[in-house]
């Protein structure tokens, strides 16, 4: 099994999500747009995975290479292939197939527990779901064929399915233990924390994901398997993915 993953800034990879592939025996190419790595073509991977990253979708004239994955990403979701999309990619998502995001009245940031409703992706997770938050723009319109799979007060739209194959989770699971550091020292989810926190935050919100780390890192592990199973269950329908064996 062959997994593409797009990251948009180098300090918001896979994390937690790679134990589940090395224990699955499944391989990973990963690109770094930020860093301007071309997208490869789609032939000879099996499920492509897009990360989160301090961009906005609408920031096509700053970074270009988001009407690029655009396109990517709707042409693959289009040929009913796997898609996990967290967070930004989540908008992604949507953006590619026809619904709208923009920026929240207020940020989103911290441990947090997201009722979700009863799908493949969160089969053997808790009802009310361990996640983390850290975004400051959100779904605001679902694409016409997607369906809801968790909300919360703070924004409607925390998961949501496009057919059998397709995932996009505004929250994050992949975190490590020292993810919640690397990122608040990026400018842009520095201002956000400070938005929604004050100044001084990032400790408090370190402390929390210390304390919560071992049932996030259940949930994550957890749905990225039954992801795999999902990709799994597309390869057995559909064969797996043409194409030349590629360098992981």
């Amino acid at each position: 099994m062959r997994i593409l993953v797009f990251q948009h800034v180098r300090t918001e990879h896979p994390g937690s999500f790679t134990d589940v592939m090395r224990a699955r025996g499944a391989t990973m190419r990963q690109v770094i747009l930020d860093e301007f790595e071309p997208i490869p073509a789609a032939a000879g991977y099996d499920a492509l995975l897009v990360l989160g990253g301090p961009q906005d979708v609408w920031e096509t004239d700053r970074f270009p290479y988001l009407a690029d994955e655009i396109r990517f990403i709707k042409d693959w979701v289009a040929a009913q292939k796997p898609y996990l999309g967290i967070c930004l990619g989540a908008q992604l998502l949507a953006t590619a197939t026809g619904g709208a995001v923009g920026p929240m009245a207020m940020p989103e940031i911290g441990m947090k527990l997201v009722p979700v409703i009863p799908d493949k992706i969160f089969e053997d997770v808790p009802a009310s779901c361990p996640c983390f938050e850290w975004h400051g723009a959100e779904v605001k319109t679902l694409p016409p064929a997607a369906r809801l799979l968790a909300g919360n007060e703070a924004c409607a739209v925390q998961a949501f399915a496009i057919g059998a194959y397709a995932y996009g989770l505004q929250f994050h699971l992949e975190l490590t233990e020292t993810s919640a550091v690397d990122w608040g020292r990026l400018p842009a989810y520095e201002a956000a924390l400070e938005k929604a926190l004050g100044p001084g935050a990032l400790p408090g919100i370190q402390a929390q994901v210390h304390a919560g780390f071992q049932p996030l890192y259940a949930a994550a592990t957890t749905i990225f398997g039954n992801f795999l199973d999902i990709v799994a269950l597309h390869r057995g329908h559909f064969g797996a993915a043409a194409g030349a064996i590629l360098p992981a």
